[in-house]
């Protein structure tokens, strides 16, 4: 049984790297050729409002209708004051039930990996109903990024992410049947 797994990017800052790390991922997931259909949704492209500032309800129905073709995500997280961004605590607010059932891996960044903001997703994504798994993919600011801007990650990482897609497919594919 394919899933289809979104890969969300989740920082909408001017100058991000989060469409770097998210084509990467897309790229490394297609070439396992695991039969599943990856495709990256970026929360900019929504223009969600900020929870309650708004009466207009077109763009967040568009987001949560776009959530519900997935079977599970891979969250791009980009670590900001030890957390994750405010866009994308907000785009998890503004859905509940799409959120529902579905399993989610973690891509972070920072200068730390991103590894606080991964565990602050961690607990939100728990609250949504959404199965987070075990492995996380690490990158580093310092390592990682060409003066902070290009991307070029270690091929170290692909052990880890080899590690992710395993468990985002099995996890995803007993969920499913769930939902």
């Amino acid at each position: 049984m394919n899933l289809n797994i979104g890969i969300i990017l989740g920082s909408t800052r001017e100058g991000r790297v989060s469409p770097q790390v998210g084509s990467w991922v897309e790229s490394y997931a297609k070439q396992k050729n695991d039969g599943n259909h990856y495709e990256i949704i970026d929360i900019q492209s929504f223009k969600l409002p900020l929870l309650g500032e708004s009466k207009d309800t077109q763009s967040i129905k568009a987001w949560q209708n776009t959530l519900m073709r997935f079977d599970g995500f891979i969250f791009v997280v980009a670590e900001y004051n030890h957390s994750i961004t405010g866009a994308l605590k907000n785009a998890l607010d503004l859905a509940k039930e799409p959120w529902h059932n579905k399993v989610a891996g973690i891509v972070s960044y920072g200068s730390a990996g991103g590894a606080r903001a991964a565990e602050h997703l961690r607990g939100i994504l728990s609250e949504l109903q959404i199965a987070d798994v075990r492995s996380h993919v690490l990158l580093s600011l310092f390592h990682d990024f060409e003066q902070f801007k290009v991307f070029k990650p270690q091929s170290l990482h692909q052990t880890n992410m080899d590690a992710l897609l395993s468990q985002v497919n099995a996890w995803g594919q007993a969920l499913k049947q769930i939902r």
